[in-house]
């Protein structure tokens, strides 16, 4: 039997574009049916999403970064200008948020390395792991490569961008800070939304009247932090084919069931565990000492 050859790539793809049967996606790669280990959001301060943005060049002569935060539940947002990515501008940046909207629950940031530490020591807890536990607040990192994880703070960016940034000229830091906190209290006070029935972000923490928790003292405490003994933080990481849970850098072999599955991966500080959760069954656990 004569063996017919095989058709050119380019004729192959003219077939299916012809039939319809291909299309260029336009839009962030949606995984569907795959369940999301979403935090609660119906109270305030239950989670506050977390993002750094910079260097930020305004409309002056200042360079600076800002750390923004939103609270999910209820819109509120923080903005806290800083002029460096340093350990001790990320602490005291946090801090000042804190003193204002009060301490989380949980906070939820993307995989920047000013959140999480060194990669050369992803068991070493950087500064804000270490200042999370301090104070009781169990800190989530969100997958790598997945911005929209964050999408409440990442929108508010690009609105802190388009209102503030490319509108109010700056010449130095005090009046960077004093311009800040009238477009937060501006925001807070005055935007409305509609899933919180279109309410101010003020108006809707008013009405759930949920008592706040603030810090005790007014200052920062100062990096480096000592080493915590207890307390819990998380990452949510996508299993590939390959069975592999990236921790910060640190490879371990995630069980078959976790396959194509959004996993959450808790490394308990005081048992020196780390335990890996689909959903909320716990399939894994490693020895997981902390240096």
């Amino acid at each position: 039997m004569e063996v017919q050859p095989l058709p050119s790539l380019r004729t192959i793809g003219r077939i299916l574009r012809r039939r319809k049967l291909t299309h260029r996606r336009t839009g962030r790669y949606i995984l569907k049916g795959k369940k999301y280990p979403e935090l609660p959001a119906l109270l305030p301060n239950q989670p506050h999403q977390v993002d750094l943005v910079g260097p930020c060049y305004p409309t002056g002569p200042i360079r600076f970064y800002s750390l923004n935060a939103v609270d999910t539940a209820i819109k509120r947002c923080g903005i806290e200008a800083m002029p460096s990515k340093a350990a001790q501008s990320v602490l005291d940046a946090i801090y000042a948020l804190w003193l204002r909207m009060g301490i989380p629950e949980n906070l939820q940031v993307d995989n920047e390395l000013a959140f999480y530490g060194s990669p050369t020591h992803p068991r070493g807890m950087g500064p804000l792991i270490r200042f999370c536990l301090r104070y009781g607040v169990d800190l989530w990192f969100i997958p790598p490569s997945e911005p929209w994880r964050n999408s409440l703070v990442e929108k508010f960016n690009d609105h802190y961008q388009q209102k503030f940034l490319d509108k109010v000229p700056m010449v130095s830091m005090p009046q960077l800070r004093k311009e800040s906190l009238a477009f937060e209290h501006r925001h807070n006070s005055t935007y409305r939304y509609s899933k919180i029935k279109g309410k101010t972000p003020l108006k809707a923490l008013a009405d759930m009247e949920k008592k706040l928790i603030f810090p005790s003292k007014r200052d920062a405490p100062k990096h480096p932090l000592d080493k915590p003994e207890e307390g819990c933080y998380h990452l949510v990481r996508f299993i590939r084919s390959d069975l592999r849970l990236n921790i910060f850098g640190e490879i371990f072999s995630a069980p078959p069931e976790t396959q194509s599955e959004y996993v959450v991966a808790t490394i308990d500080v005081k048992e020196q565990k780390l335990k890996l959760f689909l959903e909320t069954i716990q399939v894994e656990e490693y020895k997981y000492q902390m240096r």
